[in-house]
């Protein structure tokens, strides 16, 4: 299953996702990133900083969300938690995003994600919190 770039407010230099690999329910599956040389994040080192992680995992979860407008275009990451980072990825890595709502409270949805490399090597995970539907 492949989203159109409309299915994402950002755009580049700020997306980190590229496509969803794996649809299992709402909000809940795989999406596929990739760590380029030539991206704002990674110029002038090979390394991508790892808290840019945390934003993979929260375009993971607009992403297999469909690009819900009530996130994306007029809501805001309220919180980020848990996150642990085992190693930092390099120019070229391709990543996993596995993505699943864990908890619902009227506007607020938090979601918690992992991020693997093409070994299937844990790079980081963690929990992040959005408040839909607010102007930021």
């Amino acid at each position: 299953m492949n989203f159109l770039r409309e299915d994402l407010p950002h755009v580049y230099p700020f997306r980190f996702v590229e496509r969803t690999v794996e649809k299992r329910g709402p909000a809940e599956g795989r999406v596929r990133a990739l760590v380029t040389g030539n991206g704002r994040r990674t110029e002038g080192g090979e390394l991508l900083p790892p808290l840019t992680l945390v934003e993979v995992v929260a375009q993971s979860a607009l992403l297999l969300e469909g690009g819900d407008p009530g996130i994306g275009r007029s809501g805001f990451l309220a919180g980020v938690s848990d996150f642990t980072f085992d190693r930092t990825p390099e120019s070229g890595d391709l990543l996993s995003v596995d993505v699943r709502i864990v908890g619902v409270l009227g506007p607020i949805v938090r979601f918690e994600g992992t991020v693997t490399d093409a070994e299937g090597r844990r790079v980081c995970s963690g929990a992040v919190t959005v408040r839909k539907g607010v102007a930021a």
